[in-house]
């Protein structure tokens, strides 16, 4: 089969296609024949090897995955051939390929009504923005902060944070500003032209989705009790206010998650859809850091 892999670390051009053995089962798990993945910023960053926890090359990257089932191994009574299905894995094997193994546990039926595409943008970000949410405990009436608020899983918090009945301030381009305002942002900030410790204050919840001197610059912002999560590394330190949120795969939360766009409560946008044999072009997009929410990848 086909896949996506790169023999060394480095910048988008490491990234070949490549013919490997299709992937063989192992208890518990299914082999899913791929509809479509996605790319998250951490690809570029495990490619570039500025993360290391898949190890050294050669691997396939990718994360999110959706698809049919083509076999299902001894254990799995939850799923059977043919079924469509969506999620998220965390091996060396990634999703950039033609066909992918994942657990069972790790994956949920694809929302009622939602095409392949669509559905294989949902599970890292969905993920990430909901568990983040969890973890600041936000409640109704609660004012969060939401920095990239435009991108793969800022987008996806500012409704899920709008559904708790928060108060979303968001950070994003001037040009994001509409589109995020009719996912449910009431307040939005440009940082290109404003700095947003001058222009707000008494936050109870900032998600940072950027990281770096973004982190103290946050917790100028909050108000005593407030909770400060990042999905990034950043400049915070041992602050106690301070989580780190990974999105980590579940499919009790993924099927919450579908229920609710299956529902029109919550919708995924895709930038665009590119092929896999396009992975390498597909990062070179993802780095400009003006992706509004997610890219898409389909196979050959």
């Amino acid at each position: 089969m086909r896949a996506v892999s790169q023999q060394a670390l480095g910048g988008p051009d490491v990234l070949e296609t490549v013919e490997i053995p299709q992937p063989t089962l192992r208890q518990g798990q299914v082999l899913i024949r791929l509809a479509a993945t996605s790319v998250n910023p951490v690809d570029c960053k495990l490619r570039a090897g500025l993360v290391g926890f898949l190890g050294e090359p050669p691997f396939t990257l990718g994360f999110d995955l959706s698809g049919a089932i083509a076999e299902v191994a001894d254990g799995v009574t939850e799923f059977r051939t043919g079924d469509q299905v969506f999620g998220m894995v965390h091996t060396r094997t990634g999703t950039y390929s033609e066909y992918v193994t994942a657990r069972a546990d790790n994956l949920a039926p694809c929302p009622a009504g939602l095409d392949l595409a669509t559905a294989a943008a949902l599970p890292t970000a969905a993920l990430t923005a909901w568990q983040a949410l969890e973890l600041a405990e936000l409640r109704a009436g609660e004012r969060i902060l939401v920095h990239a608020a435009a991108g793969g899983v800022g987008h996806l918090a500012v409704q899920f944070a709008k559904l708790r009945g928060a108060h979303v301030i968001g950070t994003a381009r001037g040009v994001n500003h509409e589109f995020l305002r009719d996912l449910g942002a009431e307040e939005l900030i440009d940082y290109t032209t404003t700095d947003f410790t001058a222009a707000i204050s008494d936050v109870d919840v900032a998600l940072d989705l950027v990281g770096g001197e973004y982190g103290s610059r946050s917790l100028r912002v909050l108000s005593p009790d407030g909770r400060y999560i990042t999905a990034l590394q950043s400049d915070v330190g041992e602050d106690p206010r301070y989580a780190l949120v990974t999105g980590r795969p579940s499919r009790p939360d993924l099927i919450v998650i579908g229920k609710l766009v299956e529902a029109g409560q919550v919708r995924v946008h895709i930038d665009r859809t590119m092929s896999l044999g396009e992975a390498a072009e597909a990062h070179r997009v993802s780095e400009t850091g003006r992706v509004r929410g997610k890219l898409v990848l389909t196979p050959w």
